[in-house]
């Protein structure tokens, strides 16, 4: 199952398991058993602490379940994968085996406290995809909180092989969680947002510390490429640095290729936003996640402090404040599209591609990614319709004319879409105007993929700094905003060519703006 390189790597990394335990498999006699248990013994077969068993009984078959068996941990964990876990889901099951085996978790002991202070029962169960680059954020934080609290139970399941079950719960978007049978929340969840979303008193007593907290030279507002860049030049120059994150990563967590971030040759968006995150924190900068800008208040004098309220209920203050909010999918903005969201509206292709295997879809998008996303989800559906406002695809002509060379995609161009349509729990098509005619078309399909752009992160600025009439930060060529002492850097702003490489140099640029105001201003 393993190739050699796979096994020297994980070989490698159970040499720090500590603690015995064994996998017990339930198995049946379809492929994907044999490839499971193929998995499993090459796993076995690498660790003398790891053994296995293959008379499991549980009702997902296949699939296995990690025991501990030594009597000085709780042994009575229950972490259950219902998945052949390669793909993005490898590093997941690396973790779940060496948190298991004893190994500890690299995770802040408040976050540890706190899981092991929750109380009550609670069954997960987190339906993922092996493509979806979001998933493995989720899977490996419900992971380490079974590994943590005997209270809580996980079962991961992965889509495409339970494609019954999918489809009788009407799962439309990975990844998506369920517990106690209940659907408890979609998409990309830390583990510090699943935990405070358990413990209701989390957020007062986050916004409690962090109103208790020194003001900062540099404040960073957003955790994307420019924000991680500008918190790095920032504390390089020896100064009190933080950075206050919704999403630390930011929209690269959504990008499944990179190989335009000059000296690395291709790479993708999770291993991308991880280098960011390790590189802030070797500067010792204050990293405070899971935080999103609520209101800026100017400083009342000059030189004086910038205050950002969060909304958690929080307040930040400091010399000078860095904003690198960056930027979101934007929303068609027609009926029906909030109605069915993850319910066969989504936006990440990647992701969710493969629960629509075999049905019909639709992109809504003309551009690079919307070509691209075409192209990737016509290998996986059974039809493709691509819906374009424009009078021509706008794409790269490469993209344009492998779109054109598929069998299963039809291109409408001028076409205007003004309703995505449902039976009231899931998407069942999709509605546009021929411009050239005035004509409405109705598509029947399962799921319909937007793929139109992306809006900036700034309403919560709106009436304290300057934005251009698309709502981005106007900023000079130093970084300076219209507020003195507010800088601003990337996808945000008025900076033309929104590429990741352009937002690190920009917030490499804002940070040094900061510093030489605050020189100025020092005295």
């Amino acid at each position: 199952m393993l190739d050699d390189s796979l096994k020297a790597q994980l070989k490698s990394y159970l040499e720090r398991v500590t603690k015995p335990f064994e996998i017990v498999a339930s198995l049946d006699d379809s492929k994907a058993a044999l490839e499971m248990r193929g998995l499993l013994e090459d796993v076995i077969a690498l660790s003398d602490k790891i053994t296995l068993k293959i008379d499991g009984t549980d009702a997902r078959k296949p699939s296995f379940s990690l025991n501990r068996k030594s009597s000085d941990i709780a042994s009575d964990m229950s972490l259950r994968f219902a998945a052949i876990p390669m793909g993005h889901e490898f590093t997941s099951l690396v973790l779940a085996l060496l948190w298991t085996g004893g190994h500890p978790p690299k995770v802040e002991a408040d976050v540890i406290d706190s899981i092991k202070a929750l109380d009550g029962e609670f069954n997960f169960e987190v339906y993922m995809s092996l493509s979806c680059h979001n998933c493995p954020d989720v899977v490996q934080a419900l992971t380490l909180m079974s590994v943590l609290n005997p209270q809580i139970k996980t079962v991961i399941v992965d889509g495409a092989l339970y494609q019954d079950e999918v489809n009788a719960r009407e799962v439309m978007a990975v990844p998506s969680i369920y517990l106690n049978g209940s659907h408890f929340g979609s998409g990309r969840m830390t583990v510090e947002e699943i935990v405070t979303k358990l413990d209701t008193g989390a957020a007062d007593k986050d916004a409690a510390r962090l109103s208790a907290k020194d003001p900062y030279d540099v404040l960073v507002v957003g955790g994307g490429p420019a924000g991680a860049a500008a918190a790095v030049y920032a504390a390089r120059k020896g100064i009190r640095t933080g950075i206050a994150a919704e999403r630390f990563g930011g929209q690269v967590n959504d990008t499944m290729a990179i190989e335009n971030f000059i000296s690395v040759l291709e790479t993708d968006g999770p291993k991308f936003a991880m280098g960011l995150d390790a590189h802030v924190k070797a500067y010792g900068v204050d990293v405070m996640n899971l935080q999103r800008g609520d209101k800026l208040i100017p400083a009342a004098t000059p030189g004086g402090l910038v205050e950002v309220q969060l909304a958690n209920g929080g307040s930040l203050k400091s010399r000078t404040v860095i904003v690198t909010t960056g930027a979101r999918w934007r929303n068609v903005n027609v009926p029906g599209e909030q109605e069915y969201k993850n319910k066969g509206v989504a936006y990440c292709p990647h992701c969710d591609g493969p629960l629509f295997k075999g049905k019909r879809v639709a992109v809504i998008g003309g551009g690079n990614s919307g070509v691209e996303a075409a192209i990737d989800l016509a290998g996986l559906v059974a039809h493709v319709t691509l819906i374009e406002f424009g009078d021509a695809l706008r794409a790269d002509a490469v993209l344009v004319k492998k779109l054109h060379s598929l069998p299963n995609v039809t291109v409408h161009v001028s076409a205007q879409t003004t309703e995505l349509t449902g039976d009231g729990s899931k998407l069942n098509g999709l509605t546009y105007t021929d411009r050239s005619t005035s004509q409405s078309h109705h598509v029947e399909l399962e799921g319909c993929f937007v793929q139109i752009g992306l809006v900036p992160n700034t309403e919560w600025l709106k009436g304290t700094i300057e934005l251009s009439k698309h709502g981005e930060i106007i900023v000079d060529n130093r970084g300076q905003t219209s507020v003195p002492g507010v800088f601003a850097a990337g996808d945000a702003t008025t900076v033309p060519f929104k590429q990741i490489i352009i937002a690190a140099g920009d917030g490499a640029k804002a940070a040094l703006g900061a510093f030489d105001h605050l020189i100025r201003s020092a005295g």
